[in-house]
């Protein structure tokens, strides 16, 4: 039986891992090869959790233990179109990464209740968290929250703590606050309240779902105040090899490096500059040592490669 940790030890725990945690961060920010967009993700995370409470931290980064699932369902009649194009599931994707929740499905639906429901229902059940982005507006089309509401056999009603704090925006901005606006506050009966800073209208978690705007900005700030709020799993680390062979060349030993290392995961992406064809090779896993050790032996198979085509060279000059 797991024995339970004194309060001083408890705390002592906390400081120990928000320090490792901080500095992780701080590292990754100071990596010179860093993608902008990734590092602007990394000092959103710094700002969450490099001050936070203990409940919460311990809450979020303890549970490391273990692998933490998500997906998303994207909504929207203009996402399938091709008239918007979505910038929400590569947001989450990165933020997601970052604090140790694995991104495992995406699907994009229609604006049709019964999709929804099928999805989402499909989804939830497979999965620790599901994300939702998308048809939660004023519109006749918006019609997330009823779908949502039917997937989980409860009703859809106006929330009044939602008509209240949207009440006194509109009043705020002198503007009715119409019955198109109140749509804005419907939730499935039992919802928790996910804040939304820039535009008030609510979005909302109801079991382990979250419903967010599918407008990107609106969308980004909802995300950042759930994340603290959610468990995470062991964070997944990487490291990226450059290989000057295209695909064709390294595709049969790099399949028996994979098979060789399953614990990890091990892919290739081709590039084209001039009249070359170059790889980079980026393994991915959640123990050092293994990452290491996988990518030790693709550094290896690059190696041999090179001795080969050395002595076929020395071979046609003879």
């Amino acid at each position: 039986m797991r024995r339970e940790r004194s309060p001083r030890a408890q705390n002592a725990l906390f400081i120990l891992h928000r320090r490792n945690f901080v500095c992780n961060v701080r590292n990754d920010l100071d990596g010179a090869k860093t993608n902008v967009c990734i590092r602007r993700k990394q000092r959103y995370l710094f700002r969450t959790f490099a001050n936070a409470p203990m409940r919460i931290f311990l809450d979020v980064f303890m549970s490391n233990e273990t692998i933490v699932t998500a997906a998303m369902l994207a909504i929207g009649d203009e996402l399938l179109s091709g008239r918007t194009k979505d910038k929400n599931i590569g947001h989450l994707a990165d933020v997601l990464l970052l604090a140790g929740i694995d991104l495992k499905e995406v699907r994009i639906v229609a604006d049709d209740e019964d999709a929804i429901v099928s999805a989402l229902n499909a989804l939830r059940s497979q999965y620790d968290y599901v994300f939702t982005s998308g048809g939660i507006g004023p519109t006749h089309d918006d019609i997330t929250a009823d779908a949502i509401a039917k997937a989980f056999g409860v009703p859809c009603e106006h929330d009044a703590e939602a008509m209240r704090i949207m009440g006194e925006m509109y009043a705020r901005r002198e503007m009715k606050f119409t019955e198109a606006r109140q749509r804005m506050a419907r939730m499935p009966v039992g919802s928790k309240h996910i804040a939304n800073p820039v535009s008030t209208a609510p979005g909302f978690n109801i079991g382990n779902v979250y419903v967010m705007a599918g407008v990107p900005q609106v969308f980004q700030a909802m995300l950042d105040n759930v994340i603290p709020t959610l468990k995470t799993g062991v964070r997944m680390l990487s490291t990226a090899i450059s290989c000057p062979y295209g695909e064709g060349e390294i595709g049969t030993p790099l399949g028996l490096i994979q098979k060789a290392h399953p614990e990890t995961s091990i892919g290739s992406y081709p590039r084209y500059v001039g009249q070359f064809f170059s790889t980079e090779i980026v393994v991915r896993g959640r123990s050092a040592e293994m990452v290491e050790n996988a990518a030790a032996e693709v550094r290896a198979m690059i190696e041999t490669i090179r001795q080969s085509k050395a002595k076929e060279n020395q071979s046609a000059e003879a």
